[in-house]
């Protein structure tokens, strides 16, 4: 259990743990880990920085959490909902050769820019996964495309021991578990919320659309869906100092 050190150094603990985890899946899933492999020494010095930049501290934060990482997003970054681009434009860490800017970093970023910035967000909130590993579905043409693991009950039930543990290790990241939001207000929210009625890691559970959702199937109202979130982080607006 992750308990001593900053929050930066919680977090990179957990990281390290995650590059060394061997987990079994159905026949045709396969797993993503940003943190082993060959991409594993360029990720590492990724998240040192970022996380030393952001969450250098001790201070209290709340928890965002999304289904599991995108085979092009996080699996390449290491950081959830952060892309290349964005990460090279905040913190000047630069990603050789991946360039790709999603609309749902984008959706993201807005919130954050009108929450107060970056900085004010990233001392307030954690961002994780239910499940902090990638997955992936080989279709019929043998192309690797991005899965969650609530999509096969099968894929569920091998992962679900593996999410209930890192669940309590990212709460040990100095969590304010009174509430936690949960991106995906379907399946994810589903599953996150009968799971909390088990094991009651949380006090209450705040669904928000997924910015993909938004933007694919919304953009004309991101604007409501903006000020959802806003709200919804500022429900409850602590003083951290």
């Amino acid at each position: 259990m992750i308990e001593k050190g900053s929050v930066a150094q919680k977090i990179l603990r957990f990281d390290q743990s995650l590059s060394r985890m061997s987990l079994d899946v159905p026949k045709g899933y396969k797993i993503i880990n940003p943190f082993s492999g060959d991409s594993k020494n360029q990720v590492k010095k990724i998240t040192t920085l970022f996380y030393q930049k952001y969450y250098n501290d001790n201070k209290i934060r709340r928890l965002i959490l999304g289904s599991s990482p995108a085979r092009r997003g996080t699996a390449i970054t290491g950081i959830p909902f952060e892309d290349a681009a964005h990460i090279q434009l905040e913190t000047g860490i630069v990603i050789d050769n991946f360039y790709v800017n999603k609309s749902s970093s984008n959706f993201l970023y807005e919130v954050m820019s009108e929450y107060g910035g970056c900085s004010k967000f990233y001392s307030d909130f954690y961002m994780g996964f239910v499940c902090p590993l990638g997955i992936v579905k080989i279709n019929s043409k043998g192309n690797e495309v991005n899965c969650n693991y609530y999509e096969n009950k099968e894929l569920e039930n091998m992962l679900y021991s593996f999410i209930l543990e890192s669940l309590r290790m990212q709460i040990h990241f100095n969590i304010d578990t009174s509430v936690c939001y949960c991106i995906g207000s379907g399946e994810n929210y589903k599953f996150l919320l009968k799971l909390n009625e088990k094991y009651h890691l949380f006090g209450t559970i705040i669904p928000l659309e997924h910015p993909r959702f938004i933007m694919q199937y919304n953009s004309k109202n991101k604007d409501v869906f903006l000020n959802k979130y806003l709200n919804a982080l500022n429900y409850k607006n602590l003083d951290r100092k």
